[in-house]
């Protein structure tokens, strides 16, 4: 694949670049922002009396020269915490989502904000229909949702309870669960 600089459409993107793969859909590395910033501007030549030494060397043309190759990836089951460590840790505004070595999507961190940014109503009923679905059997709980915290209302069952506080963390967009008592 041929490289051609960076582009206006890029600086238009929203979205995370596309990673690079192989012919058999194998994550091959990525082409980041800074990979395409990488060779774009020369030195001042007011600001040093020294040639720059890398201004004869060409440049890139092929995406295989430009991209990063050893790409921090995530799997599907990835907890969401570790995610964004990596992406603290590492720098990086987006992770490729990799299953057997193939790309499976890419998250994002403006997905992970986007996700906290949810409204609590459609929380609250997400949260409602997967405490009814998954545990059909179980007490019934009133559920609250405000800044992402899920607040689960109804009598005291303590194995009841940590059942649905694992239901209840299972809709991305909720941070934690507390339970709030209420008489039989």
């Amino acid at each position: 694949m041929r490289y051609g600089g960076p582009s206006r459409s890029c600086t238009a993107r929203t979205s995370p670049p596309p990673p690079v793969v192989d012919e058999d859909e194998r994550l091959v590395g990525v082409v980041s922002e800074l990979d395409l910033l990488r060779g774009e501007f020369e030195p001042d030549p007011r600001a040093t009396v020294r040639p720059d030494a890398h201004a004869s060397e060409p440049l890139p043309c092929r995406v295989m020269e430009v991209m990063t190759r050893d790409v921090v990836t995530v799997t599907e089951t990835t907890d969401v915490t570790v995610a964004i460590d990596l992406m603290v840790g590492k720098r990086v505004k987006s992770l490729p989502v990799v299953n057997g070595g193939r790309i499976a999507g890419m998250v994002s961190r403006r997905d992970l904000i986007a996700m906290l940014a949810r409204p609590g109503e459609d929380l609250r009923q997400e949260v409602t229909a997967a405490l009814r679905e998954q545990y059909p059997f179980g007490p019934s709980w009133d559920v609250a949702v405000h800044d992402g915290v899920a607040e689960l209302s109804g009598p005291p069952h303590e194995h009841a309870d940590r059942i649905a506080d694992v239901l209840a963390r299972t809709v991305p967009g909720i941070v934690r669960v507390r339970h709030v008592r209420r008489s039989p």
